[in-house]
């Protein structure tokens, strides 16, 4: 299971046509081009989903594992990314100063929070500071942005 997290915009944007190849890696669904397909498991034919071109409002998505959880609960963003919505933020602008701080704190003390690295090795530590890192971002490119989740 994972957390979904979506920043919408109030228009509508074109999504563009991806591989279909998905792998999980590091606690994390994602979508790879063909070529690092071929490059990762060499002489195997992938399974494509094939997905339509669609008109939508999402300007950022993206996930992570439950398994890390209790690391975002011990750097004090577990309620800011799966909770938003209870704690009162709505805005990408909202989520910004939490982020930022809860990055911080995880990057002041790696050594500490290696210890809540999940022992089925779905998600690590360093997965979980990419994840705040690039939503991070994406909340400072669309500060307007409305937040979603799938928990």
């Amino acid at each position: 299971m994972s957390l979904d997290v979506y920043l919408t915009g109030e228009t509508f944007i074109s999504t563009k046509n991806g591989s279909g190849i998905f792998v999980r890696e590091n606690g994390k669904t994602k979508e790879i081009p063909r070529a690092e397909w071929d490059e990762k498991f060499p002489n195997r034919e992938p399974v494509i989903v094939i997905v339509r071109q669609q008109e939508d409002n999402t300007v950022y998505h993206d996930n992570i594992t439950h398994n890390l959880n209790e690391m975002a609960e011990k750097a004090g963003i577990y309620r800011d990314l799966w909770y938003p919505d209870e704690i009162g933020i709505v805005q990408a602008r909202d989520l910004i100063e939490p982020l930022e701080s809860g990055l911080a704190f995880l990057e002041s003390k790696p050594v500490y929070f290696k210890q809540f690295n999940p022992t089925n090795g779905w998600g690590d530590y360093e997965g979980l500071v990419e994840f705040v890192c690039n939503y991070l971002a994406a909340c400072k490119k669309y500060p307007e942005a409305k937040i979603e989740v799938s928990r």
